[in-house]
């Protein structure tokens, strides 16, 4: 990516209104001896525009939130505001409704479709959600062309193919073009490029922060990944063990860490100008 995209999300121009907040947010699962506090009461402010990184260890509670805040897992306690006001997906409508302003991409795109499902019918329903039923036949192919042109995706070589006929890249892509179309307020990325080669990497996060640029979107990372979470975010938060134990702003927090599970997590990224250093590994797993 250009030093442009990353310098722009640093520019101080968003960050004004909230989108999306949390007080206090808590999950356990099991009860008794089999209590597990997987998220443990955790406050977030996210804002119109931002891009903002959760960053942390497989296990830490990243995609537990995820869930929680798309609606998809109950929250123990605590509460989710979603534009202002307490967030309410007490029924289906009211969740389908919820579901208009916060959209996902997972990072296993295999199982993020349903394989009975043509691409057509996929990108049509994002139509028919945006309140496009009724539009003409050719004003939705239209808008099918364009959004699959977005992700350099030709649509008359995917129609009437299934999600399954892609390869892994194309179906990320495919993820993409669907958020074009729905056009969410807020989306949330859980390690969107984690099953993908560098080159279609780097390729992917440009899209998805062109479309932040092209709506106005708010995208909410979720990766292990503290160089990424670096180089595309305003504001990182370190989760471990469920809790936020840091945030603030990319610079901040990245390059000038107060946690030491901050610390360690940077100090765990490999650096090619500098020789690797096994001995500390290898004395954890004696230490086993």
């Amino acid at each position: 990516m250009p030093d442009a995209t990353r310098d722009g999300a640093r520019d101080g121009t968003r960050g004004s209104e909230l989108c999306l907040s949390g007080k206090g947010v808590t999950k356990v699962f099991g009860i008794g001896a089999r209590r597990t506090v997987a998220v443990d009461h955790v406050d977030f402010d996210f804002r119109k525009g931002e891009v903002i990184s959760i960053v942390g260890e497989s296990g830490s509670g990243k995609t537990t939130l995820v869930k929680m805040l798309l609606g998809l897992t109950s929250v123990t306690e605590g509460d989710v505001f979603f534009m202002g006001g307490r967030r309410d997906i007490s029924t289906r409508r009211l969740k389908t409704e919820y579901w208009r302003g916060i959209q996902a991409i997972f990072q296993d795109p295999f199982s993020s479709y349903n394989i009975f499902h043509k691409i057509d019918a996929v990108l049509l329903d994002c139509i028919n959600m945006r309140g496009g039923k009724n539009l003409p036949k050719e004003k939705k192919t239209e808008m099918m062309s364009e959004a699959c042109g977005f992700v350099n995706l030709e649509f008359k070589e995917l129609t009437n193919k299934y999600p399954f006929e892609l390869s892994g890249g194309q179906m990320q892509r495919l993820m993409i073009a669907r958020i074009f179309l729905l056009q969410p307020k807020i989306l949330l990325a859980d390690e969107p490029t984690s099953m993908i080669d560098a080159c279609s990497r780097a390729t992917i996060l440009d899209m998805l922060l062109n479309l932040r640029e092209e709506i106005g979107m708010t995208i909410i990372f979720v990766t292990h990944d503290i160089g990424l979470a670096y180089y595309v975010s305003d504001t990182v938060y370190i989760m471990e063990k469920g809790r936020f134990v840091e945030f603030g702003g990319a610079d901040d927090v990245i390059l000038r860490p107060s946690a030491e599970y901050t610390r360690r997590l940077i100090q765990d990224v490999p650096k090619i100008h500098e020789p690797w250093d096994f001995t500390k590994r290898a004395s954890k797993a004696l230490a086993r």
